[in-house]
C-alpha cells in the first residue's frame, strides 16, 4: 500500500544515519490510527538518534507534538517561529491565532473602555498593566474554546447564550452558539480555517459571531 511504501522510504532514510532529516509530510498517506502510532514512533526515534529534523506538514497536531520549534507559514511568508506553547498562548497575528488550536479560537469585535473590554453586553476586566487598556478603541477579541466554564461561583464575567449545536465526543462536549456581536471576517481568519469551516461561517449573520466552547463530557448543557 501507499502507507507501507512511505514507511519503507522513511526506514531507508533512517538507516543511512544522516546528519539532518528532511521530512515532507511523511505520514500523509497513513490512516488516522496508524498516523497517531507513527507520530509516537517518530518522537521516540528523534530522542534516540538525536538528529536535527526539518519536518513539513499541514497537520498542526503533528507540528505541535513533534516540533520543538515550529515555523508557521502563509503563502510562503513566515508568520511566527516559536515553541508550540508560545504559538498557542502568544500568537503574533490573527492568522497564527486562528490556525493554531482545535477547535479554532473564537473571534469577535469588541470595545476597550476604561480598562475593560466589552462585547454582546458582557464586560471583562483587563489584567493589570495590560497595554491594551491604556487607550479606548475597537479591538478584535480572541477566546480559546477551553477558556469557557459553567462555573459561575468564581466571580468571572458571565455570558448567557443559547446553544445551537452540541457535539458529544465521549470525553468532552463542543457547545456551539452565536453571540450578538459582529463576527470577525478577514483574509487572515479565512485563510486559517479549512473549507468546511469557511462554508459554515457563511450561515452566520453578519451581526453575530459563532463561538465554540469546549466543556467536560458531563456538562449539563441542552438544546
Amino acid at each position: 500500500s501507499g502507507g507501507q511504501r512511505q514507511r519503507v522510504a522513511m526506514g531507508r532514510a533512517i538507516v543511512r544515519e544522516p546528519r539532518v532529516f528532511l521530512m515532507d509530510e511523511p505520514l500523509s498517506n497513513l490512516d488516522a490510527k496508524l498516523r497517531i502510532s507513527m507520530r509516537a514512533q517518530l518522537a521516540m526515534l528523534h530522542q534516540r538518534l538525536d538528529v536535527t529534523t526539518v519536518y513539513v506538514t499541514h497537520d498542526q497536531v503533528e507540528a505541535m507534538t513533534l516540533g520543538q520549534r515550529v515555523a508557521v507559514l502563509r503563502d510562503g511568508m513566515l508568520q511566527q517561529v516559536d515553541t508550540p506553547q508560545r504559538l498557542f498562548r502568544q500568537p503574533v497575528n490573527l492568522f497564527v491565532a486562528a490556525f493554531i488550536g482545535a477547535p479554532s479560537m473564537n473571534f469577535v469585535h469588541a470595545s476597550v473602555e476604561r480598562g475593560t473590554v466589552s462585547f454582546a453586553g458582557t464586560t471583562i476586566p483587563l489584567p493589570a498593566g495590560s497595554p491594551v487598556g491604556t487607550t479606548d478603541r475597537r479591538v478584535v477579541l480572541g477566546m480559546r474554546p477551553t477558556a469557557f466554564s459553567l462555573d459561575t461561583s468564581n466571580g468571572r464575567p458571565v455570558l448567557t447564550v443559547t446553544p445551537t449545536v452540541i457535539e458529544d465526543l465521549g470525553d468532552e462536549r463542543y457547545v456551539i452558539f452565536d453571540v450578538d456581536a459582529p463576527r470577525v471576517d478577514t483574509d487572515a481568519t479565512r485563510a486559517a480555517v479549512d473549507a468546511q469551516a469557511a462554508d459554515d461561517a457563511l450561515l452566520v449573520p453578519e451581526d453575530k459571531a459563532r463561538f465554540t466552547a469546549r466543556l467536560p463530557a458531563d456538562a449539563p448543557v441542552t438544546l
